[in-house]
């Protein structure tokens, strides 16, 4: 009994001390008062943290820092200012997000979030789907400036509003995108636009801001822009895009054609973002740019997929302070990339076009082109093609009548070289040395056929780059062709062919032909006189192959080039084939060549020192080969 009265006093004592805790932590509680004093007492110490951390670190901005247009009242400007520094001012700028100005050229859409252009339009060109052709659209192009200010933030200009202003200025347009501090302290990018000009001046200017810029901090413009898609093949457009620059005064140099790449160069004057037929030019007018990083990253990696854009660029160069403010002239060009346009500026902007490097350009530069230009002035495309490929293959005559003429002479002499092997076919060396005697007496040396074809690659390679960049070739019809610098497709196919394509090209199918005739009809008679060397390769047999490879090659590596370039060396083969028709039916008289060759051995041949020293070589391994033979015995 008493066990269990000593077990409820015990639950009463614990709920009494149980109660009077409660209590005691209800009249120890803080006051309502207490409570907000202490909550801001807390955020004073985290100011004051913040003020501490912003003192050692720059503070960065974004464009949400910037996303109020409209006027402000004293409030919202002081605490703007706290927030974004001088800067805040900008905030009052204009509630216009764009600005649209037209030339005769193009149309100009200027976003004021920036300063820069939201969109370039060229109004003379359409693409191949016969859509405006748009050098900048869709945000593929960033301009901005990132600089440091006095009270320690970085920024960058994409991030700030413009305020925008058009007058005039005689003909020209001139567009100001000012980012202001007040009304007179400001930063401004000024565009004049000139009539019918893909040039437009571009200037980057400061006022008023030498007390606000950092100008222990470095300063850089960069430019950075994905190439939009043009043409109807992507990949055939992308192999003619490359980033290409100006440095030194006169040096041009380029990135990687088709791989990613990146360089870092002083003394920039130009630098060409070319898509193709189309380029945008940053051109530095007054001192060159230094330090500067250029990077190349290729889109394409499959043509099914990867199928808006080509290749993206980027450009970063440090501007210079004077005195505290920016003064930089600069020029911006886009257009079309066309040598008569480019040149009009007097800044070497045409070098940015892949003519060939060597004496491949200056082919090209010095013949070609004026050549192209004075045809097509009064003719139709196609058919200055066709004409221009008549006065090379005329020009170069000479060179197949100095082929057949070797190969008739080896014709003619094919019974005495097989006399001379059957006679030495246990003697190699000898029959060689007679072999090489006999041609020399004749003047029938291999090599007189062959040095002349040297001489048609560079004019091969100079047309081979000349119709891929002829940009007087864009969209031009002939015959079933409705643009000679693509190719001409007779039929789609519903799949792919690796390295083919997806359709089938009517001009190379046709010069894969004339190829294949041609070659017929040469080959085989240069494979009727060529004697088989011990220990050589056998030509006959590679000359056979050939006569087989070199059409499929045609075939298929043309078939997504310009029609242009299949239609000219279509044109080349047949006409020589009716060159080589005419040279060995009526200007060749084998009777008369005989005739010299008989002549020409009865004369006592003068040896030149390469023949002698040749003549001398043999000579000596014969006499090894004969000492080697008699010790063996």
């Amino acid at each position: 009994m008493e066990e269990k009265k000593f077990d409820i006093n015990s639950i009463i004592g614990f709920v009494l001390i149980f109660g009077i805790l409660l209590y005691i932590m209800y009249q120890n509680s803080p006051t309502p008062e207490e409570i907000e004093a202490q909550k801001l007492e807390e955020q004073e110490q985290v100011e004051a943290q913040k003020a501490i951390t912003e003192k050692d670190e720059p503070l960065v901005t974004t464009s949400q820092d910037f996303n109020n247009t409209k006027e402000l009242d004293s409030t919202q400007l002081v605490a703007a200012q706290n927030k974004l520094g001088a800067f805040a001012y900008a905030l009052s700028a204009t509630n216009t997000s764009e600005t649209v100005v037209e030339t005769d050229v193009f149309k100009l859409t200027f976003n004021t979030m920036g300063g820069h252009l939201a969109e370039v339009k060229l109004k003379k060109f359409v693409d191949y789907d016969s859509v405006p052709i748009y050098l900048v659209k869709d945000g593929n192009s960033n301009f901005n400036i990132t600089f440091g200010t006095s009270d320690n933030r970085t920024l960058n200009t994409q991030d700030l509003p413009f305020e925008p202003t058009v007058t005039k200025s005689g003909d020209n347009t001139v567009v100001s995108m000012k980012l202001k501090v007040s009304e007179s302290s400001f930063l401004e990018y000024r565009y004049e636009l000139k009539p019918d000009d893909y040039m437009i001046d571009f200037s980057i200017k400061s006022q008023g801001l030498s007390g606000v810029f950092n100008t222990s901090q470095a300063i850089s413009l960069d430019w950075k822009q994905k190439q939009l898609r043009h043409a109807k093949s992507i990949s055939y457009e992308n192999r003619y895009t490359r980033l290409t620059y100006m440095y030194e005064e006169d040096r041009v140099d380029k990135l990687s054609q088709m791989g990613d790449d990146e360089e870092t160069v002083d003394d920039v004057e130009w630098l060409s973002y070319r898509q193709h037929f189309f380029s945008s030019i940053l051109v530095s007018d007054d001192s060159p740019f230094n330090n500067v990083y250029m990077s190349s990253a290729n889109l394409v990696e499959d043509e099914e997929v990867d199928t808006s854009f080509t290749k993206l660029y980027v450009s970063k160069m440090p501007l210079a302070y004077n005195g505290g403010e920016l003064n930089k002239n600069l020029g911006l060009y886009y257009g079309p990339t066309d040598a008569k346009i480019l040149k009009t500026y007097e800044k070497d902007l045409e070098e940015s076009i892949p003519f060939g490097w060597g004496i491949f350009g200056w082919i090209n530069k010095a013949l070609f082109i004026p050549l192209f230009s004075f045809l097509s002035g009064f003719l139709p495309y196609g058919i200055a093609i066709i004409v221009m490929t008549i006065l090379v293959k005329i020009m170069l005559s000479f060179v197949q009548y100095k082929q057949f003429l070797s190969q008739a002479k080896m014709k003619i002499l094919k019974p005495e070289l097989d006399a001379i092997r059957a006679k030495h076919k246990d003697n190699k060396l000898k029959a060689q040395q007679e072999t090489m005697a006999l041609q020399s007496k004749a003047g029938a040396s291999p090599l007189s056929g062959c040095l002349p074809g040297l001489m048609q690659i560079p004019v091969f390679y100079a047309l081979f780059m000349f119709f891929p960049t002829a940009f007087a070739l864009r969209q031009k019809k002939f015959l079933w062709v409705d643009d000679l610098s693509s190719y001409d497709s007779i039929a789609d196919l519903p799949f792919n062919i690796p390295f083919y394509g997806d359709h089938v090209a009517l001009f190379p199918i046709l010069a894969a032909i004339a190829i294949f005739f041609y070659m017929k009809m040469t080959t085989g008679q240069q494979m009727a006189t060529q004697p088989t060397q011990e220990g050589m390769p056998d030509m006959g047999k590679m000359m056979k192959y050939m006569i087989y490879f070199s059409p499929l090659l045609m075939l298929v590596f043309f078939n997504n080039y310009a029609s242009g370039l299949s239609l000219y060396y279509f044109v080349s083969n047949l006409i020589s084939i009716g060159i080589m028709l005419v040279i060995k039916n009526y200007i060749i008289d084998e009777e008369k060549v005989l005739a010299k060759i008989e002549v020409n051995k009865t004369k006592p041949k003068k040896q030149n020192k390469f023949q002698k020293k040749m003549a001398e070589m043999m000579e000596q391994a014969e006499q090894q080969k004969k000492a080697q033979q008699k010790r063996k015995k």
